[in-house]
């Protein structure tokens, strides 16, 4: 199947829609502390969806992953598990820096690293086989396709740094106590460092992607549809976040002692509540502890302390669903984009800012901010939009011979 520059477009659209998403289902959970139900829904994000619909849709996976050496799993699998780090500091960068800012921060990093850093590898370790990085920067921004796309690499990033703006224009609008609510542990110093270690770690996601090309191309090579071949290689890249995640969450439920929440039908103790809160998501992370409304429970809400363990189980399973299918019309995005795939990374960035942005404003959380804040808002999304375009543009350029 020939590349088709925008329909890799609408399929990154439809991932960003996922991602900007994904955490409303959350709202419905109740009585269960954060490292439970992030845990529940991430089995489902990391382990069943990979494995089931790369099973269906896809053929002989188990084939196709057992014929992998040793060094296309081991690093696919690392990045994997680097990236978890990335969202597992996420909420320091939000506790350091404020959410205006400290996404901001943290985006840009993610958006650049992800992006850039694959073909920018090329130069200093020529040797690379092709099939993980097609060009290197240098021979992209040679020819005009590659500059057209590595303009709307710029122009996303642009976008971004909007958004920030905005967003750090609203918290300069915000009364003094309430801005001392939001970011009572203020530090730049901090933040800035958290932030890149953030940033980076998340951007890993993107390697290993690229790291996992050779599991696309045996399942090419057993005769899978081009639009499916990306499934398998996420099987890998997940568990790697699975581990990571796996982990900080189990070692939360020993200190917590929540660990029985999975299974009981009743509350022990009230969850902690913090009042100044609110659901956020990286890039491609979920929540982290730090910023995170744990669901309200506890002997005021509910004398009882009975939990809807059915209910919970449902809602996270459909919050780490929802959550994978970024990743799911990520990869189906990244086999139309031709030799110049990895600006699918920055496609993926500006439309998971994109969707976030517009749930924001359907629930009214620019509510009340001045008109310029607003007209920087809507600026950003114009920016971003047009971002997705560029970069389309560029890879149509690279995938229509001249004279068609």
């Amino acid at each position: 199947m020939n590349a088709n520059p925008f329909l890799g477009v609408f399929f990154h659209w439809l991932g960003g829609l996922a991602s900007g998403s994904f955490y409303v289902p959350y709202k419905g959970v109740r009585k269960w502390a954060w490292e439970v139900y992030w845990l529940v829904g991430g089995v489902f994000s990391w382990i069943i969806c990979p494995w089931v619909l790369a099973t269906f849709m896809t053929n002989d996976v188990v084939g196709v992953l057992g014929q992998q050496t040793w060094g296309t799993l081991g690093w696919t699998y690392f990045f994997g598990a680097m990236w978890g780090f990335g969202g597992l500091t996420f909420g320091l960068t939000m506790r350091y820096l404020g959410m205006s800012l400290g996404m901001g921060v943290a985006l840009g990093y993610c958006a650049a690293f992800g992006t850039l850093l694959p073909p920018v590898f090329k130069i200093f370790i020529p040797k690379i086989p092709k099939n993980l990085v097609p060009e290197d920067i240098v021979q992209i921004a040679s020819s005009f396709p590659g500059q057209v796309t590595l303009l709307g690499v710029a122009v996303c990033l642009l976008g971004i740094g909007i958004a920030a703006l905005a967003g750090l224009t609203k918290e300069k609008e915000m009364p003094e106590e309430e801005k001392k609510k939001s970011i009572a542990e203020f530090s730049f110093g901090k933040g800035i460092l958290v932030a890149t270690f953030s940033g980076i770690m998340s951007a890993c996601f993107s390697f290993a992607l690229t790291m996992g090309n050779p599991i696309a191309e045996a399942s090419a090579s057993a005769g899978t549809a081009t639009l499916w071949t990306g499934l398998p290689k996420l099987i890998v890249v997940m568990l790697g976040g699975f581990t990571t995640n796996f982990v900080w969450c189990a070692l939360l439920n020993i200190r917590n002692k929540t660990g029985y929440q999975y299974i009981s039908p009743t509350l022990r103790q009230a969850p902690p509540q913090r009042e100044d809160e609110t659901i956020i998501e990286t890039a491609i992370d979920a929540p982290s502890e730090e910023v995170v409304t744990h669901p309200p429970g506890g002997r005021a809400a509910d004398p009882s302390l009975r939990v809807p363990l059915f209910w919970n189980y449902f809602f996270s399973a459909l919050a780490g669903t929802t959550w994978y299918f970024q990743f799911f019309f990520y990869t189906m995005g990244e086999t139309q984009m031709g030799d110049f795939r990895f600006a699918s990374w920055t496609l993926h960035m500006a439309s998971i800012i994109i969707f976030s942005t517009l749930w924001g404003v359907a629930l009214h959380e620019w509510k009340g901010s001045s008109k310029r804040t607003h007209r920087l808002i809507a600026l950003a999304l114009f920016v971003l939009v047009l971002s997705t375009v560029v970069v389309g543009y560029g890879n149509y350029l690279k995938a229509t011979p001249p004279g068609d």
